[in-house]
């Protein structure tokens, strides 16, 4: 590691997760329509993040402005980029989708599908609310992120992202072993959710939003057959916790807000019908296997790196 010393832990697990994501494409690349561009890009991607860290490390203060912010806040659009290629590249890798199994462990824990259950708490305020919650996901972590960048010391910026990108590869990770689509289609008819879940201003609009984000274009007649395969495990009660962890760690004025926001878009994840409860359940697992490994992986990295 002695030889990589303008890589971070987080620069490294993400360099790592591209080349298995190209492996991954290559080996299947019969059942990827979109191979022959998500491969080139993630070779572009690498050598882009290799030359930025290396640049940065060794002309220091001399630095590009352009090039030193592209270094420290790559990670943001990589996630994203990233998160579309391994939650469209699952179905066509699985050729199948597992809701069938998610919905039978929620049923023979709860004796019901928990979605149905809580519609009988829906109203126009609370729906508002929860939509506004679910959808302030990567706020929080640009708002994080933002107040730990500002500070003189970025031991902070650089453990935390650490945790947080690490945390979202162990997601996609989840999405690429067992792909589903989530109850909003499974167990409800996804175009009566306007209207059986109805907000007051912004419900509809950040809805579209959603959608759109995760694949589903306007206007089809089976939107199944095109949304991201991201349901299980929840990576948004995964890395809400993981934000509200580094959040109070390193008490960033923001914490109680990412607690009370973090707190309602778990609660949404279920009640807007994006997941299943199984799929909360194993999120929070995830989170605390992220923090313990996490943290493993960036002491022996900075403890090797020189």
């Amino acid at each position: 590691m002695k030889r990589f010393p303008h890589l971070t832990s987080a620069d490294a697990v993400t360099l790592l997760f591209i080349f298995f994501l190209v492996l991954l494409e290559s080996l299947f690349a019969a059942r990827i329509n979109l191979w022959f561009i998500y491969i080139p890009l993630n070779i572009l991607l690498c050598s882009a993040i290799l030359f930025s860290t290396h640049y940065v490390q060794y002309r220091g203060r001399e630095s590009s402005a352009f090039i030193t912010l592209f270094r420290d806040w790559y990670l943001v659009p990589t996630i994203l980029f990233i998160y579309t290629q391994t939650s469209s590249i699952a179905h066509p890798i699985h050729q199948r989708d597992y809701d069938d199994i998610l919905i039978m462990i929620d049923r023979a824990v709860f004796g019901v599908d928990p979605t149905h259950w809580i519609s009988q708490f829906a109203h126009p305020l609370l729906t508002e609310l929860l939509q506004i919650a679910y959808s302030s996901y990567y706020l929080f972590f640009i708002a994080l992120f933002f107040e730990l960048y500002r500070r003189d010391d970025h031991t902070a910026f650089r453990s935390g992202s650490m945790l947080v990108v690490y945390g979202f590869y162990l997601s996609y990770i989840g999405y690429l072993l067992f792909p589903a689509i989530g109850p909003r289609f499974t167990l409800h008819d996804f175009f009566s959710t306007d209207t059986e879940l109805r907000g007051i201003f912004l419900t509809d609009y950040l809805r579209m939003i959603v959608n759109s984000g995760g694949g589903v274009p306007g206007g089809v007649s089976d939107p199944a057959q095109f949304v991201h395969r991201d349901a299980f495990p929840s990576g948004h009660t995964q890395l809400t916790l993981v934000a509200m962890y580094v959040a109070f760690t390193t008490n960033t004025r923001i914490r109680w807000l990412l607690f009370v926001g973090g707190s309602l878009l778990i609660i949404s994840t279920v009640y807007m019908r994006y997941h299943y409860v199984v799929d909360v359940a194993v999120g929070m697992l995830f989170f605390l296997f992220t923090i313990w490994s996490g943290k493993k992986i960036d002491t022996w990295w900075n403890e090797r790196k020189g």
